[in-house]
């Protein structure tokens, strides 16, 4: 099956799900707990690594990273489509947001918070 968008690669995670009848077991809230779990998975790939070396991993490294990035985006996207939420229409949305919040000629080099310029 063609995974060369989300909408192919969200109904390849459910029926992959499906097949193994989890989904009784990908609710929400599960799969935000399973998501959690594996952001810090990839958190632990940097941490104690300096800038420099976190911005120049090695080849083994990378990959791993990438599974755990991999892990990151299949458990939100079977979030959203037990949601039905539009992931793609959220982060456009979001983006508007963060334009109005965060106006390029205030913000600009300056890393506070909204509510804090």
């Amino acid at each position: 099956m063609a995974s060369d968008n989300l909408e192919n690669l969200t109904k390849q995670l459910a029926e992959f799900a499906q097949a193994r009848d989890w989904e009784q077991f990908h609710n929400p809230k599960n799969l935000a707990m399973a998501l959690i779990g594996e952001a810090g998975e990839l958190v632990e790939h940097f941490q104690w690594l300096t800038f420099e070396q976190s911005a120049h991993l090695s080849p083994e490294k990378k990959q791993a990273v990438s599974y755990e990035m991999a892990d990151i985006l299949i458990y939100l996207l079977r979030i959203a489509e037990r949601l039905d939420i539009d992931v793609l229409k959220a982060t456009q949305d979001k983006i508007a947001i963060n334009e109005q919040r965060y106006p390029a000629d205030k913000v600009k080099g300056d890393a506070r918070r909204a509510n804090e310029y």
